[in-house]
């Protein structure tokens, strides 16, 4: 069943990669094929091979020898890693359709957010229905605790985009809305504090290492994708630690 779940993500990453790079430009996730950027070259089935043809090629297209963006298997295998870790996790059991969606969401908007530094209306539209038809038939304890997460969510981003005058962008404020839906209020309120300080840190970070320039707008939603992921699955732990540190 491991294999079967790690397969199935590392097929689905590189599909997720497609619709993140192609939905922002508005084009089909359908058609024209995958081609090499450079030279157009259609890929075959042998480079499709998520994982396995970038190694393969040496991260090179095997026509015209351009160099292949490392993004394409990294999400390949990090999404095959997050479905694994939602199997071990929580095994079968429903709250798994629900993990292995909100991966899926995540996927998608860390390559459209890096790549154009945009999180597309029609994916979060897509996938709003999707967990609003699993939280039906898969409800938090007590239900209404999706309502409030998703109205706390939105508001909560709101006010920080109007108090910092644009510094939070229209795309996060929606994504929290649905974050806040599939999880409710509080592990959404400990996923923006941890995606918070996850931003924080790379930030400064990458000052002191001159990877932004002062002022230099970053994408906020991988750092909101960290942090929900190990508010959803390691909340309990995590505050456990945090609160041992006082006792």
């Amino acid at each position: 069943m491991i294999v079967i779940i790690f397969s199935y993500g590392l097929l689905l990453g590189s599909f997720y990669n497609v619709v993140g790079l192609r939905i922002p430009l508005k084009k089909s996730i359908v058609k024209p094929r995958s081609a090499c950027p450079y030279c157009r070259h259609t890929l075959t089935a042998k480079e499709l091979i998520p994982v396995l043809s970038y190694i393969m090629q040496g991260g090179k297209c095997a026509q015209c020898k351009g160099r292949i963006s490392p993004l394409y298997p990294l999400m390949e295998l990090t999404t095959g890693l997050l479905f694994l870790l939602s199997y071990i996790i929580l095994g079968i059991q429903p709250e798994l359709v629900v993990a292995l969606t909100l991966v899926s969401l995540f996927m998608i908007i860390t390559v459209s957010d890096l790549k154009y530094m945009v999180i597309p209306d029609k994916v979060l539209l897509f996938f709003s229905v999707l967990f609003i038809i699993e939280r039906i038939f898969i409800p938090l304890n007590p239900w209404w605790d999706s309502v409030g997460g998703s109205i706390t969510g939105f508001c909560l981003l709101l006010l920080i985009a109007i108090i910092s005058k644009g510094g939070m962008g229209g795309g996060d404020i929606k994504l929290f809305a649905v974050i806040g839906f599939v999880v409710g209020v509080k592990v959404m309120l400990f996923s923006f504090f941890l995606a918070t300080l996850f931003g924080a840190v790379a930030g400064i970070t990458g000052l002191m290492l001159g990877l932004y320039k002062k002022g230099q707008p970053i994408a906020f939603g991988p750092y909101i994708v960290i942090g929900t992921l190990a508010a959803y699955f390691f909340h309990q732990p995590i505050l456990h630690w945090y609160f041992s540190l006082y006792s």
